[in-house]
């Protein structure tokens, strides 16, 4: 049976201890979005199903009302979701996606000089670890 994100996005993404996820979770106070690795059998599904197939590995992939975005346009699509001032991120949909995924590209490939490397992982509640998909 097709797994079907109708009822939930899904966010697919790179590696287990996400640091984008765990912003998600901590901003997605409806409980929207559900998860999964991009190195995962469930994602390896969906993205079949999706007709798209090897996505690299440094990258945020979004499953919703039947569409799959990618890059900066599923960041985009997330941020409108969430609560607090980062919707405002979403005002980026009028730059040109040929100027949008290079940024998002730079910023995925240096993320741990931007941001910083997470020496470990938040500890999920059932709840939450009730919205990943194996």
């Amino acid at each position: 049976m097709p797994l079907n994100p109708s009822h939930h996005p899904i966010i697919l993404f790179d590696g287990v201890c996400n640091q984008w996820v765990q912003f998600v979770i901590k901003r997605d106070l409806r409980a929207l979005f559900r998860f999964a690795s991009l190195q995962s059998d469930t994602a390896g599904t969906l993205l079949s199903q999706h007709n798209y197939e090897h996505p690299p590995l440094q990258s945020v992939i979004l499953l919703m009302n039947g569409n799959l975005y990618t890059e900066f346009t599923a960041i985009l699509h997330i941020v409108r979701r969430l609560r607090g001032p980062i919707q405002l991120m979403a005002c980026f949909r009028v730059v040109p996606v040929f100027i949008r995924n290079p940024l998002y590209r730079f910023i995925a490939r240096n993320r741990y000089k931007c941001f910083g490397k997470q020496t470990s992982c938040m500890l999920p509640t059932p709840e939450t670890k009730m919205r990943f998909l194996d």
